[in-house]
């Protein structure tokens, strides 16, 4: 049996002790957001270690969100938010989706889960004025029919569900995945009739959740996202979007 206590101590490269260093000072409010950080040359005499150290370092932080690096400028320390969190995989996420079909499907089995989870939440906490916001909303879909605003008006509907679980993870989790998701269903909801047929299921959806209805909201809200999906794969089959 290997002794885990009989392992080579390993040297940690100078950037993570940097990064750590910056992080620690992030974290503690040293630096908070909106504030620009120390110039390259007073960080490597105050850490003494060289340029490129710094710079990996400065590097990995504007990769993890927490700062700005413009041109010319020092770095800025970023606001972090769940949003901008979860919008730091777009375009990872959206290169996936472009590279199998698979993964839309993944994804799409994944936004199934969540909503029908979501719009059950929804169900025990909307408001007259939450109801009003939805019938808004569908208002505008109709408005927008047959314009490149229908499907904003579409995925509108489904973050505003999503805002009322009150919880920012779930918001910003279905709020990037409808982004993901939009240039697959754009073509979806110009076939012929898809757009009357997905306003009468947005209020379907809009009139069990008045009532309170959490079993009927999430069979409705399932309706539709597997009808939406059928439609899709039927649109691929034809050569369509």
């Amino acid at each position: 049996m290997n002794d885990p206590g009989n392992t080579p101590i390993r040297r940690r490269k100078l950037s993570d002790e940097v990064l750590e260093r910056l992080l620690t000072r992030i974290r503690s409010g040293h630096f908070k957001a909106g504030d620009q950080l120390p110039p390259e040359r007073e960080l490597m005499r105050e850490y003494e270690v060289g340029r490129p150290a710094v710079r990996e370092a400065m590097q990995q932080l504007a990769a993890m969100g927490l700062i700005a690096i413009t041109h010319g400028e020092r770095a800025r320390v970023t606001e972090v938010t769940v949003h901008s969190m979860i919008n730091q995989f777009d375009r990872t996420a959206r290169f996936l989706l472009s590279d199998s079909a698979d993964n839309v499907d993944h994804l799409k089995e994944a936004r199934l889960f969540l909503e029908t989870g979501l719009v059950r939440m929804a169900a025990e906490k909307a408001t007259a004025e939450d109801i009003d916001s939805l019938e808004a909303i569908i208002d505008d879909m109709v408005a927008q029919a047959g314009a490149p605003g229908f499907i904003d008006a579409d995925m509108a509907f489904h973050n505003a569900i999503a805002e009322m679980s009150d919880n920012p993870i779930f918001a910003a989790t279905t709020r990037a995945m409808l982004h993901w998701l939009k240039d697959y269903y754009i073509g979806l909801v110009s076939a012929k009739g898809a757009e009357d047929v997905s306003v009468s299921e947005h209020r379907r959806i809009a009139a069990r959740l008045a009532e309170g209805d959490a079993d009927g909201a999430a069979a409705a809200m399932h309706d539709h996202l597997t009808r939406a999906s059928d439609l899709y794969r039927a649109r691929m089959d034809e050569g369509g979007a």
